[in-house]
């Protein structure tokens, strides 16, 4: 997903399309996800006016491996990009991958973790303990609860799920209307709780940060500067080198 416009960020393009150690953080993204498992069909969601610029970067640095690539514009809000990159699947897909290129920094084995899981649960989250307390408060501020730290997960992408339980929770999303102020769905797995399947949690990763502020760009940058393995790093997008 990087349909995104990423306004916290402050930047003067979509948030998947800003430069992080001369490539975007979509090239990031992809270049890790196809690392981290075999997938057969990729499809990118983006702001209508940069799919052909999304699809030319990505085509320019596949390889002779890389999946099949469908580059769609994304809808009004998360969820209709989301249904709208489930429509541009093919039929025989039966499992998907939902992950957000503001989490371009995702270690490959994080999502292994999540693909080998899927084979198991129809539902699969990447998450990680709090490790501060979490207050529970209500619309004056005020402190009402205090949950058991040991209950709570901090859900991270990619998310996998069995691809007719994903399109069915869309679905009943779209059938229920607007969800009330109470309810708020942040992210697909949500949406599959609300019908009361399970979602399985696996073990996330610290380095799966998601870039939100200028302070998450730089931290992003620190974490390149500072992983052995450097990866995607090299000359300007315009310049890129097949991966």
């Amino acid at each position: 997903m990087a349909a995104g416009s990423g306004t916290r960020l402050g930047a003067d393009r979509p948030k998947a399309f800003v430069s992080l150690a001369g490539r975007t953080l979509l090239e990031h993204a992809v270049h890790r996800l196809l690392q981290g498992g075999r997938l057969e069909v990729l499809v990118v969601v983006v702001p209508a006016d940069l799919v052909d610029e999304a699809r030319a970067l990505l085509e320019r640095d596949a390889g002779p491996a890389a999946p099949t690539l469908t580059v769609v514009a994304g809808g009004a809000d998360r969820a209709d990009s989301v249904r709208r990159g489930l429509a541009a699947l093919p039929d025989g897909v039966r499992a998907v991958l939902v992950h957000d290129a503001a989490r371009c920094l995702v270690p490959p084995e994080l999502v292994h973790r999540v693909v080998v899981a899927l084979h198991r649960h129809p539902a699969v989250v990447p998450g990680l303990p709090p490790s501060d307390t979490v207050k529970q408060v209500d619309g004056a501020g005020t402190v009402v609860g205090t949950p058991d730290r040991s209950t709570l997960s901090l859900v991270q992408t990619p998310q996998g799920f069995a691809r007719d339980l994903l399109e069915r929770a869309h679905r009943e999303a779209l059938l229920a209307g607007a969800p009330a102020a109470s309810w708020v769905a942040t992210d697909d797995a949500a949406l599959v709780e609300r019908l009361g399947e399970p979602v399985h949690v696996v073990p996330g990763d610290p380095r799966a940060v998601k870039i939100t502020t200028p302070e998450d760009l730089a931290y992003a940058d620190w974490l390149l500067t500072h992983d052995p393995d450097r990866p995607l790093t090299g000359p300007p997008t315009s310049q890129a080198q097949a991966w």
